[in-house]
C-alpha cells in the first residue's frame, strides 16, 4: 500500500480553497461591519455567526445530496465547481459595496479625527484628549442642534463616550496617563466613531442591506460544498492510508490560512480601519477561480473512485455492513465520557473562536499594534511546527493529558494577553505563538476522541457530533462576548479574560473524562503526525 501523494495534492485543493476563503472572511469581514458600517460588537457578532448556523444544517444536508448524486463528473466534483463559482463572484461582488461605504466615509469627519489621532505623536498627553474630546463634543452639540441627532442619541453619546473619557481625565489630572487608562480611552474613542459610521448607514441604509444579501449568497455557497468537498478524500484513499491522505489536506488548509494572512499583511489592510478592501476581495476570488480550474484539471472523480474500489478489492479492505450504533447504545461510562468530550469541545471554542473572530477589531483599536495579521500568522506558525512533537508527545503520554496541558496553555495565554496594553503590545506575538502550540495540542487529539469511541459505520455520525457541538459554540460566542463587551462590561477589554474563562472550565470537563485515548499504542510516521481536523 503506498498513498499517491500527488493524487491527494489536487484532492486538497478543494480544501485549500475553502480555508482560504474563511480565513479572509474572519479577517475582513468584522472590521468592515463595526468600522465602516458601525455596527456594535453584538450586531457584527451575529453577522459572523451566520456561517456556522448555516453550516449546522446545510453541511449534513448537503452531505447527504452528494451521497445520493449520480453525476458523470462525480458525486462530490459538481458541488465543488458550482458552490466555488457563486461563492468567488459573490465574494469579489462584496468590494463594490465596500467601495461605496468607503466614499461616503471619506466624505465625513471621522475619517479627519481618526487619522489626527493615529498620527499624533502627543496622544499620550492629557491635552490631546482634552482637545479630542473637546472636537467630538461639538461634533456632537453641532449635530444635536441641527436635527442631524436626535437628543437621546445625543444623551447616549454623552453615556458612553464623553463622561467615560472625562472621568479618566479627572482621575489623572494631576498625574500622566497610565497606559491602563490609555486602553480604556482607545476603547470608547473606537466606539464613538463606531457610533458615526453607524449613523450614515441609518440614513441610507440601501448599502449595508445589499452588502449582507451578498454576503449571504457566498456564505450559503460555501455551505453548499464543504462536505462533499471533505468526503472526496475518503471517497478516492483507502482506508489504511486515509492518516496520511488527511495529513495533506490539513497541511494545504494551514498553507491556505497562511496565504490569506499574508495577503492581507502585504496589501497593508491589516491595520487600517477605513481603506477599500477591493484587492483582498478580488485576489481572493480570482485564487479561488484558478484553484478550481487546476482541480478540475488535475481530479476525474469517477476515475479515482474506481481506483479506490479496486484497491480495496486487491488489499481485501472491502467490508460488510455492520450494525449502526448511536450514542444511546453505548455503554453508561462511555455515554458520560462522550458527553464531557463533547461539553469540552463546546467550552474551549466558546474561548477560541471569540478571540478569533475579535481579534481584528481587538488589537489595532486596543492595542494600537499596527497589523493584526501577524499575531494570527505567528499562531499559523507555531501551529504547524507543533503537530509533529505534540503528536509523539500524545502517543506517549495519552490525548487526555496532552488536552489537559493545551487547555492550561490556552488559559494561561488568554489569561495574560488581559493584561497586555499599548506599550508591551509586543508581547502579543509571544502569546499568540504559545496559543499555536496549545490549540495544535487541544485540536490533535480531541476529534479522534470523539471517534474513538464510535464503532463500525457510526464514525460519520460522531464526525456529526463533533461539529453540532463546536459549531453551536462558534454561533454563540461572537454573539454572547458582543454583548459583555457592548452592555455588560461596556468595554473591548473584557474580551481575553472571557475567552480565557470558557477554556478554564473546559479542563473541568475534560478532567472527569474516563475514555477516548487510544487503544493501539501504533507508533506514527511522520506525516501522519499531522493528521488534524484545522477547523
Amino acid at each position: 500500500m503506498k498513498l499517491n501523494y500527488k493524487k491527494t495534492f489536487y484532492v486538497g485543493l478543494a480544501f485549500f480553497i475553502i480555508t482560504i476563503f474563511w480565513q479572509t472572511y474572519d479577517n475582513i469581514i468584522a472590521k468592515i461591519m463595526i468600522d465602516k458600517f458601525g455596527l456594535n460588537q453584538t450586531a457584527s457578532g451575529a453577522v459572523m455567526a451566520l456561517d456556522n448556523i448555516l453550516a449546522l444544517f446545510m453541511l449534513p444536508l448537503f452531505g447527504a445530496l452528494s451521497d445520493k448524486s449520480n453525476h458523470k463528473r462525480g458525486r462530490r466534483t459538481p458541488y465543488v465547481v458550482v458552490g466555488t463559482v457563486i461563492a468567488a463572484f459573490a465574494f469579489m461582488g462584496l468590494s463594490f459595496m465596500d467601495n461605496i461605504q468607503t466614499q461616503r466615509i471619506n466624505q465625513t469627519e471621522i475619517i479627519g479625527l481618526y487619522e489626527t489621532y493615529k498620527d499624533d505623536d502627543q496622544r499620550r498627553l492629557e491635552t490631546f484628549w482634552e482637545g479630542l474630546l473637546a472636537d467630538i463634543e461639538t461634533e456632537r452639540s453641532d449635530k444635536l442642534a441641527s436635527g442631524a441627532i436626535t437628543f437621546k442619541a445625543y444623551e447616549k453619546y454623552r453615556a458612553s463616550t464623553y463622561e467615560k473619557i472625562s472621568s479618566v481625565l479627572d482621575d489623572n489630572q494631576e498625574t500622566e496617563l497610565s497606559v491602563g487608562n490609555l486602553a480604556f480611552l482607545n476603547d470608547y474613542y473606537q466606539t464613538y466613531l463606531s457610533t458615526l459610521a453607524w449613523e450614515e448607514t441609518a440614513q441610507s441604509p440601501l448599502n449595508f442591506i445589499v452588502f449582507v444579501s451578498v454576503l449571504l449568497v457566498a456564505l450559503i455557497a460555501m455551505s453548499t460544498f464543504r462536505s462533499p468537498a471533505v468526503s472526496l478524500m475518503p471517497d478516492v484513499t483507502i482506508k489504511p492510508l486515509r492518516s496520511k491522505a488527511n495529513a495533506i489536506i490539513n497541511l494545504m488548509g494551514a498553507a491556505a490560512g497562511t496565504t490569506a494572512l499574508i495577503l492581507l499583511t502585504v496589501l497593508g489592510l491589516d491595520g487600517r480601519s477605513y481603506v477599500p478592501y477591493t484587492l483582498a476581495f478580488i485576489i481572493v476570488g480570482i485564487i479561488m477561480l484558478v484553484v478550481l480550474a487546476i482541480f478540475l484539471w488535475k481530479v476525474k472523480e469517477p476515475k479515482l473512485v474506481q481506483e479506490k474500489i479496486n484497491e480495496d478489492i486487491k488489499f481485501g479492505l472491502v467490508e460488510s455492513e455492520e450494525e449502526d450504533h448511536d450514542m444511546q447504545a453505548l455503554p453508561r461510562d462511555k455515554k458520560i465520557s462522550l458527553i464531557l468530550i463533547l461539553a469540552s469541545v463546546f467550552l474551549w471554542f466558546m474561548g477560541y473562536n471569540a478571540i478569533i473572530s475579535k481579534v481584528s477589531d481587538y488589537v489595532p483599536h486596543v492595542l494600537q499594534i499596527p497589523s493584526f495579521t501577524l499575531p494570527l500568522l505567528v499562531a499559523n506558525v507555531t501551529a504547524i511546527i507543533a503537530f509533529i512533537p505534540i503528536g509523539i508527545l500524545s502517543t506517549k503520554i495519552g490525548r487526555k493529558k496532552a488536552i489537559l496541558i493545551g487547555i492550561v496553555l490556552l488559559t494561561i495565554c488568554f489569561g495574560a494577553a488581559s493584561f497586555v496594553n499599548e506599550s508591551t503590545g509586543w508581547v502579543m506575538y509571544i502569546i499568540f505563538g504559545l496559543t499555536g502550540i496549545a490549540w495544535a495540542s487541544i485540536n490533535v487529539n480531541s476529534y479522534p476522541m470523539v471517534v474513538e469511541l464510535a464503532r463500525g459505520s457510526n464514525v460519520g455520525k460522531y464526525t456529526g457530533y463533533y461539529y453540532a457541538f463546536s459549531m453551536a459554540a462558534q454561533i454563540l460566542t461572537p454573539i454572547l462576548s458582543g454583548v459583555f463587551m457592548d452592555y455588560v462590561f461596556k468595554t473591548r477589554l473584557i474580551l481575553f479574560p472571557y475567552a480565557a474563562i470558557f477554556v478554564a472550565a473546559s479542563f473541568i470537563t475534560m478532567f472527569f473524562t474516563k475514555h477516548g485515548d487510544s487503544e493501539y499504542n501504533e507508533k506514527k510516521g511522520l506525516l501522519e503526525s499531522f493528521d488534524v481536523d484545522m477547523d
